[in-house]
């Protein structure tokens, strides 16, 4: 880096899944929110995020951190998706991921600082597993997923049982996985 000056980096992998009938529950435990109507499920974001560093161990790379900042990133991107009725990377008002997720997971004080996002939708069934396997068989998805450049990770899932727009009206579960590093 010249000068020290930050260079922003965005990774960014997009998949829309669909999937209609998936066998296996996510569990009962969760989260509600009576004025929006979404429930944040809690069990789904704790596999995935063991999933994701059972598959990075898998491959020789280090776990993942679970960060509280890019955790309430996704958390709002996820439950905005749901409740707007949109599937992006950007920000309903047409605001960047990068701009997005930096404003919890700042680069303010860092020489370097990245971030990445995978996001998903689907059946409210899904689970960690089909979640995993959907993105290790997309080439972005599964870039992120085993980059050596990140550190920390926010994840967010959510359920909502009429979601508009993109989505139909149906019932879906979306998650939103960010990840980051900042030095």
């Amino acid at each position: 880096m010249k000068g020290g000056m930050l260079r922003p980096r965005f990774k960014v992998a997009l998949l829309t899944v669909a999937v209609l009938a998936l066998s296996v529950s996510t569990g009962a435990s969760a989260r509600s929110d009576r004025t929006t109507g979404l429930q944040r499920i809690v069990p789904l974001e704790t596999q995935v995020l063991a999933r994701i560093n059972a598959i990075r161990a898998s491959h020789g790379l280090h776990p993942l951190s679970l960060s509280t900042p890019l955790s309430a990133a996704a958390e709002q991107h996820s439950s905005q998706m749901a409740r707007l009725g949109y599937f992006s990377h950007d920000s309903a008002g047409g605001g960047s991921m990068g701009n997005r997720v930096g404003h919890y997971y700042g680069s303010r004080g860092h020489r370097y600082w990245s971030v990445g996002e995978n996001l998903l939708w689907s059946s409210p069934t899904i689970d960690a597993g089909a979640a995993l396997n959907l993105w290790m068989h997309s080439p972005g998805h599964r870039a992120n997923l085993l980059s050596r450049e990140w550190r920390e990770i926010g994840l967010s899932a959510v359920h909502a049982d009429s979601a508009p727009g993109v989505y139909g009206g149906s019932q879906v579960t979306i998650v939103t996985t960010d990840f980051g590093v900042r030095r």
